[in-house]
């Protein structure tokens, strides 16, 4: 998949800027607050119709603006987004509205690197969910749907459960809740574990790629979704009723990240961090690709912070094999690294902000 150019219209810092890339390796130039990463955003943003660093579009209308636009030409459609304070998010593909924003999910596939990336490795189960239900969501239409369901239906029983009077709670609605919520978190539990299975090969590969050190990745999946989880789901539906939200399902899952069978979060040094979430985002583009059958565009910002220079020779080593990578679009800050780390490279396109 390449994307061929992109125009942006009050979109945080870029009150209107076009780009034209390369269908190789795209260096984004220039000191920080010049608006790299918000143009690596602002294509994530075509791909899954929300921002990769901030949870709000209203964030990202430039100051003083009502509205942004984001307009993207891809060799085989066009994507198109909008936005207007007050208003619905608007989502064009061919320059037709589909019925529902996620319907674009999959549609571009996309892997992030991003510098706070070690935050799933360091903060809750949340973020760790987020990437492999990102992951999911690329290839699987029907995970994406039990997954936006299931959202749905826990955020009604939650508002549910915070009714203040127990004994005016509408038990025959939870339970019409209930009998939604489980099949759907059995569903999404049994996928995320064959995931976590499928998986591991790929990172075990990749991190072994980037650290020459022998350590061994490793990941468990932890979840209460198992045998006899309707049983206890509904036995536990006065601990519910007390704490006044859904203590049990697929929103507990987590993914615990290892290196030698220990906590990475734990033992691992800042080095083996980084190098561990970058090689989880060089599986994730692997895995995408063999469940797709398309290279996914690969968008690395401020890649080399906090890397020694023998993981950034292997990196670069990496990223220059054409046959495993096709479209990257790469963020630095020191412009002179990134033209004698490429210079080898003859399909490379710098682009100076």
């Amino acid at each position: 998949m390449i994307l061929k150019g992109l125009k942006l219209t009050s979109f945080k810092n870029h009150p209107e800027s076009s780009f034209e890339f390369g269908e190789r390796i795209n260096c984004v130039l220039g000191k920080n607050g010049v608006g790299k990463t918000n143009l690596l955003d602002a294509i994530y943003y075509l791909s899954f119709t929300k921002s990769a660093v901030g949870s709000q579009d209203r964030l990202a209308i430039t100051h003083d603006e009502r509205a942004f636009t984001l307009f993207g030409t891809y060799e085989e459609l066009t994507i198109a987004i909008q936005f207007e304070k007050g208003k619905v998010k608007t989502l064009k593909i061919d320059g037709q509205e589909p019925e529902r924003l996620s319907d674009v999910i999959g549609k571009v596939p996309l892997v992030i690197v991003l510098p706070d990336d070690t935050s799933m490795i360091k903060e809750g189960s949340e973020e760790r969910r987020k990437f492999f239900d990102g992951a999911l969501s690329q290839f699987d239409g029907e995970y994406l749907k039990s997954l936006l369901k299931y959202n749905k239906v826990l955020k009604q029983r939650n508002s549910l459960l915070k009714i203040e009077d127990g004994r005016s709670l509408n038990k025959k609605l939870l339970e019409t809740y209930d009998d939604q919520l489980i099949p759907l978190a059995v569903d999404i539990s049994n996928k995320r574990q064959e995931m976590k299975e499928v998986f591991l090969p790929f990172l075990q590969k990749n991190y072994a790629d980037l650290h020459e050190g022998g350590e061994v990745p490793g990941l468990n999946f932890k979840t209460h979704v198992t045998e006899g989880f309707e049983g206890r789901f509904k036995a536990n539906a006065q601990k519910d009723q007390i704490m006044q939200r859904t203590l049990m399902g697929s929103h507990k899952d987590d993914f615990e990240f290892l290196l030698d069978g220990e906590l990475i979060k734990k033992f691992g040094s800042q080095g083996q961090q980084k190098t561990f979430i970058i090689a989880l985002k060089l599986a994730l583009y692997d895995f995408l690709k063999e469940k797709t059958g398309k290279k996914p565009l690969l968008l690395l910002d401020d890649i080399f912070d906090k890397l020694d220079d023998s993981r950034i020779e292997l990196l670069v080593s990496l990223l220059l094999d054409h046959d495993r990578f096709q479209q990257i679009f790469i963020t630095d800050a020191r412009k002179d690294r990134s033209k004698v780390l490429f210079k080898k490279e003859k399909e490379v396109n710098f682009i100076e902000l």
